[in-house]
């Protein structure tokens, strides 16, 4: 699968922090991007005023900071962004002062171009809007796929449709009009629902802009006289995957083949008062019932129907928490965790700092009721944003961002002595910019460089490491995509790239040709949502399946009825909340040729983090919302917050922390029988599922 380019661009605030020439954009740790020489910005002029594009077909636009005098300010930095939804805004290489402006979608929208000023100069931020038209191209080819099966007298098929451009890029969701050429013989309704009426010819079409596809169709009597449904179990849990299999069958029990079926459900709710109003969900021939209660799935082929009737029962698998410990941090923000047993023995755990001036903790977890703090390092940088750990415990690795040198290469950490971490070596060969997250195997380091690519560094002598490979994702455009994170699974890459979704890499597995030197493209996962910010891989025994759960990260709360107070993660203590939102796509990925988007996990209000999957439990770290323990056994289908999969909720209240009784959970991970689980605003924790009563005996 490749993503169209088109779909690429975030479809929420798109903003970037822009300079004039590039030795501009300094400011340092805390600077905030406020460059010095904004002060001598008296107005922002913008050029042209207005601007039409066609999706795919970028436009410039000038945006200058100038002074009383109408001249242009060397060294002022602007912030341009491309509002709340449809525009993608990038500089423009040695061109200062202009950038492209690229539709994603057709609408009105606005570019915000803003200067802001240090806070003791007591000025109001200048602001621009720029509106912007952006319409589609015209649809060159239009396709029309069927749903299986053959259109006999009273049968129903459904029909969809892809449109694309001239260049081969897909409209998404376009508007068809649909026609047939004889409605006595089949009709078709706005949908692309064809009904069979009567025996005969028929050609059924799509329009789309000045384009048409066309499907024909002869239509045969219904030999069929009866139809079976079977069904894979009578009595299930809420959330269970059901299958449905249907036969027609003639006068003399023969089968009947291609017949289309229809399915369908009535339902009684346990508690009609409380059940909501569509208590289950069909995908195909699988069902799940969400509420428990018992539901009728109905089988529909023309005039033929058959009917099964499931009893769904509660799926119970809510246990209590004990809370163990904390390793408290509450005068700085805290980052990621990583959880391990080190070479004397003993648990330990490291812990990143966010915006505090480059520090870890390292932690002695070995009795998570006693959590103590055994040594911390500082580096060079502003944020320590990620911690990992080698599977044997051998050596850390520290992410860095922010630092005096803007180069950020990883800090390798020798954890021969764990009660003593050192100060190992830091890598710098192929890093460009941030690490912002990284991958750690025993022999190689995966770093994110840049927020462009990933590096693959030998850590076996962690005193001399040395540059590998890379691999940098290059969209169909030739553009570059941006990253987030990376995930290494069986000698596969899992890269989190944000619009692109993920981007999958043979990296050593082999089947695709790769190496850990020579890393091969698989596919590409898109995301439509355009945040994919986090990607765990997991194969599931029971069921022979392989998933991939993504997260978003949404830094806002968008439409949504409430809103909340906005990102607020300041450098000083205090402050509100911070308002996210976001939810967890689980993806089908056992053919990696055909991925399909089969579930989610989707808590309202809330925005979601890192997650941990192991043994059939998703540990879903929510920020907001806590720390989500979540049964992921089976086949997975719907929303499994509404199916009674939750099985602990736990939101790490302190009064003390940074931000007061503001729990913002990071990331979380499972480890000998606790969670631990690290909070932006108070630091380390670790809690205890409690087996269920019924468990226990």
């Amino acid at each position: 699968m490749r993503p169209d380019p088109r779909t690429l661009l975030f479809a929420g605030a798109v903003a970037l922090l822009i300079a004039t020439p590039v030795s501009a954009q300094r400011g340092g740790r805390g600077g905030g991007g406020i460059a010095a020489e904004n002060a001598n910005v008296a107005r922002l002029q913008v050029e042209p005023a207005s601007l039409a594009v066609e999706v795919g077909a970028p436009a410039v636009l000038k945006v200058t900071p100038v002074d009383a005098s109408g001249n242009p300010v060397a060294g002022a930095v602007a912030r341009v962004s491309g509002g709340r939804g449809g525009l993608a805004v990038r500089t423009v290489d040695d061109r200062p002062f202009e950038y492209t402006v690229e539709g994603s979608r057709a609408g009105t929208f606005e570019v915000i171009a803003t200067v802001s000023f240090a806070p003791e100069l007591s000025r109001e931020p200048i602001e621009m809007r720029v509106p912007v038209t952006v319409t589609w191209p015209p649809v060159a080819q239009v396709a029309i796929t069927a749903d299986p099966g053959r259109l006999f007298v009273g049968t129903m098929i459904g029909h969809t449709v892809t449109a694309t451009h001239a260049d081969g890029t897909e409209r998404p969701r376009p508007e068809v009009r649909w026609t047939s050429s004889n409605p006595s013989v089949a009709s078709i309704d706005r949908f692309g629902n064809v009904t069979a009426h009567a025996a005969g010819a028929v050609t059924i079409s799509a329009a789309i802009d000045a384009a048409t596809g066309r499907v024909q169709y002869t239509v045969a009597p219904l030999p069929a006289t009866r139809l079976v449904l079977d069904v894979s179990a009578e009595r299930v849990r809420t959330g269970d995957v059901v299958t449905l299999t249907s036969r027609a069958l003639d006068a003399s029990g023969g089968p009947v083949r291609e017949v289309p079926v229809e399915y369908t459900f009535t339902f009684v709710p346990d508690d009609s008062i409380n059940a909501p109003g569509a208590a289950g969900l069909l995908s195909g021939n699988r069902f799940v019932g969400e509420v428990p209660g018992t539901y009728t799935l109905l089988a529909v082929a023309g005039p033929l129907t058959a009917r099964h009737t499931v009893d769904v029962r509660p799926r119970e698998v809510v246990r209590r928490v004990t809370q163990m410990g904390q390793g408290q941090v509450n005068h700085v923000h805290t980052s990621d965790l990583w959880v391990y047993e080190g070479l004397d023995g003993r648990d330990y755990a490291v812990t990143g700092t966010w915006s505090a001036d480059g520090w870890a903790y390292f932690w002695d977890v070995t009795d998570p009721s006693n959590i103590v703090k055994t040594d911390s390092i500082q580096t060079d940088a502003r944020t320590v944003n990620d911690v990992k750990v080698s599977p044997s415990g051998r050596y850390a690795a520290l992410s860095r961002e922010g630092a005096s040198n803007r180069v950020n290469g990883p800090i390798l950490v020798d954890l021969k002595d764990p009660q003593n971490p050192v100060i190992a070596s830091t890598v710098t060969e192929g890093i460009t910019g941030g690490v912002h997250n990284m991958f750690a195997t025993e022999d190689h380091l995966f770093a994110l460089s840049g927020g462009d690519k990933y590096v693959i560094i030998d850590v076996r002598d962690l005193y001399n490491p040395k540059f590998v490979s890379e691999y940098n994702h290059s969209l169909p455009d030739g553009s570059r995509s941006g990253i987030h994170d990376v995930w290494v699974h069986d000698g596969i890459a899992y890269s989190s790239e944000w619009g692109t979704g993920v981007v999958v890499v043979d990296v050593g597995n082999g089947r695709w040709g790769g190496t850990i030197e020579n890393p091969k493209f698989v596919t590409n996962v898109p995301y439509p949502v355009g945040r994919t910010h986090a990607a765990f891989p997991y194969h599931q025994e029971s069921t022979g399946k392989f998933y991939l759960f993504l997260g978003d990260e949404i830094m806002s709360r968008g439409n949504q009825a409430w809103q909340g107070t906005g990102l607020d993660r300041v450098s000083t203590r205090g402050g509100t909340p911070v308002a996210f939102s976001g939810y967890t796509h689980i993806i089908d990925f056992t053919d990696p040729e055909n991925p399909q988007d089969v579930a989610r996990y989707e808590v309202k209000e809330f925005g979601t983090h890192n997650m941990w999957v192991e043994d059939d439990v998703l540990y879903q770290a929510y920020y907001g919302g806590g720390v989500r323990v979540v049964d992921v056994s089976g086949e997975l289908l719907g929303n499994l917050a509404d199916q009674g999969r939750e099985i602990a909720v736990f939101k790490s209240y302190d009064p003390n922390g940074f931000a007061a009784n503001a729990p913002v959970v990071w990331g979380a991970q499972p480890y000998k029988g606790h969670v631990f689980f690290s909070d932006l605003n108070s630091g380390l924790w670790a809690i205890r599922l409690e087996p269920r009563a019924r468990d226990a005996t």
